[in-house]
């Protein structure tokens, strides 16, 4: 399974990286339906940080997200919801579903989790070296530009001013 197929169908909501039902029954070769049958059924596994159903306000802020879906029916008809699965959640999945390819597509799909997770990381640590960076930079910086008004000052004294200014003259 490639894995920037599966990073295309990760979408953030609540401050998190969820993916949604009917993404994962097309990468499980199952219909929308049966996957969300078979959560039915072990309701028990799935508590609210494993899969939820989000609100009207949170569709309608993701919405440009999801425009890829391929359930049309979460945009045409208010009665039916997408369900939406944590990292927890597509772990579990795999206790639910037990085909060959539910259990290669959750490999894979825990796999880009667990990548995104280390690219996030990674990016907080550049931006901490970054910011040390900045800061350090603008005190050298204030420095030099303090000795260089030192310096600018023995070399180049007060200049007189009591000079004839330079320019055109106003009638």
């Amino acid at each position: 399974m490639k894995e920037s197929l599966i990073e295309q169908k990760i979408y953030f909501i609540r401050h998190q990286k969820v993916m949604l039902d009917s993404d994962l029954a097309e990468l499980y070769g199952v219909e929308t339906k049966v996957l969300k049958q078979a959560v039915k059924r072990n309701m028990n596994r799935f508590p609210e940080d494993f899969a939820f159903v989000p609100d009207n306000k949170e569709l309608n802020d993701s919405r440009s997200q999801f425009v890829t879906s391929n359930e049309p029916t979460y945009w045409n008809h208010n009665w039916v919801s997408p369900l939406l699965f944590t990292e927890y959640g597509v772990a579990m999945l795999s206790s639910v579903l037990r085909s060959e390819q539910a259990i290669e597509v959750n490999i894979s799909i825990i796999r880009t989790f667990t990548k995104l997770r280390k690219a996030l990381v990674l990016e907080k640590e550049i931006m901490k070296q970054i910011n040390e960076l900045k800061s350090g930079t603008n005190k050298v910086f204030k420095i030099v530009f303090e000795r260089m008004e030192n310096l600018e000052d023995v070399v180049y004294p007060k200049l007189d001013t009591k000079r004839k200014k330079i320019g055109l003259k106003k009638d």
